[in-house]
Order: C-alpha cells, then structure tokens, then sequence
C-alpha cells in the first residue's frame, strides 16, 4: 500500500512540475485518438509540447496545488473531459490549436458517440436505387424521391444536433451516405494562459475571415479619424491634402487669387468668355 501511495504522489509531483514549469496548459480529450496517430503526433510535435496522461483524479490533485501560485488555474478543471490528458506547452495558444485542429481525419460516426456539431445531410442525389431506402430515409428525417431512377434527397436535413446521441439508425445512415462528421484526433477543450481560460470556440479562427474583418475594420477606422479631422501619424497626410484640396475649392468658388488659384481662374474666364464669344457669334 505504502508503494502505491508513493507511486500516486509522484504522479501528482510529476504533474504539478509541469504546471510551474509551463506557462500553457491545454485540457484535452483523448477519446477519439487511436495509439498509432497519437505516436506519430507526438513524433511530429517533439520540442514543442509535452502530452500527459494520468486519472482525473491526479490531475485535479496537482491543481489543488498549484492554484495559489498560477492564477485561475483551478478553472480548467471543468474541461478535463472524457479521456482526459493534459498538453503542456510554450506555443500560442491559437498556433497550436491550429496545429492540432490540421492534424485530424474525418471518421464516420458510430452508436452512442456525441455529436461534435450539427450534421446536415445536403439535398441532392443519392446512388440508392428505389425501395424499402426512401422509408429508411424518412425515419432519420430525410425526405427523398426518385428522379431519373434514383433516390434523391429533396432538401437539407438536419438529423443530428450538436451535443446530441448518435443513435444506430442515424450512424448506419450516415456511413451509408458517405457522411463522415466525426474527427480522429487530439480534442483541445480549452487551454490555460496567464489566468485565462480559451475554450475551443475562441481558438477555432477562420484565419481567412479574421484577416478580411480586421482590414475593414481597420480601413473602417481610418474613414473616420479622416472624417472627424483626427490627426496621426497615419492620417496627417490625408488630412493636410484634404484640407488643401477644401481649400483650393473654396478659393476658386469665391474668385480668390493667390498662386495656387490665379492660373486656374484665368483658364476658367477664357473658357468662360469663349463660351460667351460662341453664343454671340451665333
């Protein structure tokens, strides 16, 4: 007894050293990763995260530690789900998401796994030659007809909503359509950072988006320091032409002269009075 008290402390030990030792700490959810991909992950990520794998009990053990020295640390508890493990790491948090999220496969869904997200059947055709499947169809939600000899799904159909059961029906559907709405791979829930906790859904960017948002923003923004007269180092330019150009406006509207409009209201009387000219002459 006494050695597997030992044993369970250095666990515990281990686990804390990595906690002080890291200053980000993912929660992660090993559920869906089979041995060999989780190998060759490690393999892949060697020197820029450190996984560990022990009962929840051990973890939660070395947090109760930890918590007076990493503030908030005691919020990742929570997340420490299905399988869990912890991903230690110097990484950005975002970076390695988006490391981890690249590295996954699609997979079909089986009986009694929980859905990831929303699983939409899209409408369109179907290889299945008409019969008893237009009524296996319907069962799971999905309403078919047959055009051109095949079964064709009329409209989208949304059969499994996130967080809910896959039952046998529905993933026997789906492998027979092809659907693959799972993903084999390491599952970030949430990662630590200095106090802070980024769930899943902060971490998962759509770079593309994200990158298109924050050039109108920011061409949103220069818009408006140009139009309230908000002087920069980015804007002085704009303003100092636009004002020139209000000026020269203004200047040549009320027959100003000066060396900037002298020119330009001597061509507009010659045309003026060529206009003038014509119109006599007719």
């Amino acid at each position: 007894m006494a050695k597997v008290a030992a044993y369970k402390k250095e666990i515990v030990k281990k686990v804390a050293k990595l906690m002080k030792e890291y200053p980000i700490i993912a929660a992660v959810n090993m559920e869906t990763m089979p041995s060999a991909q989780l190998q060759r992950m490690r393999a892949n990520l060697r020197g820029k995260m450190e996984l560990f794998m022990t009962k929840r009990r051990f973890m939660k053990l070395a947090i109760e530690q930890l918590k007076q020295e990493k503030q908030g640390i005691e919020h990742i508890e929570k997340y420490l789900q299905g399988m869990p493990a912890l991903m230690f790491t110097k990484e950005n948090p975002f970076s390695i998401y988006k490391i981890i999220k690249k590295s996954k496969s699609a997979a079909p869904a089986k009986p009694g796994q929980v859905s990831p997200r929303d699983i939409t059947v899209p409408a369109g055709p179907t290889p299945f030659a008409p019969g008893p499947i237009i009524g296996e169809l319907g069962a799971v939600g999905i309403k078919a007809g047959i055009e051109g000899g095949k079964v064709v799904i009329k409209q989208d159909a949304l059969i499994v909503k996130q967080g809910q059961v896959i039952d046998d029906k529905r993933a026997s559907m789906l492998q027979r359509l092809g659907v693959e709405p799972m993903e084999i791979g390491l599952n970030i829930v949430a990662i630590y950072e200095g106090g802070i906790i980024y769930e899943s859904s902060v971490l998962d960017i759509d770079e593309e988006k994200f990158s298109a948002d924050l050039a109108k923003a920011a061409q949103q923004g220069m818009n408006l320091a140009v139009e309230i007269a908000y002087a920069s180092k980015d804007t002085i330019m704009i303003l100092i032409q636009k004002a020139s150009s209000q000026a020269k406006n203004l200047g040549m509207e009320a027959a100003i002269l000066n060396e900037e409009t002298t020119a330009l209201l001597l061509a507009k009387a010659e045309a003026e009075a060529q206009s003038v000219a014509s119109k006599v002459n007719l």
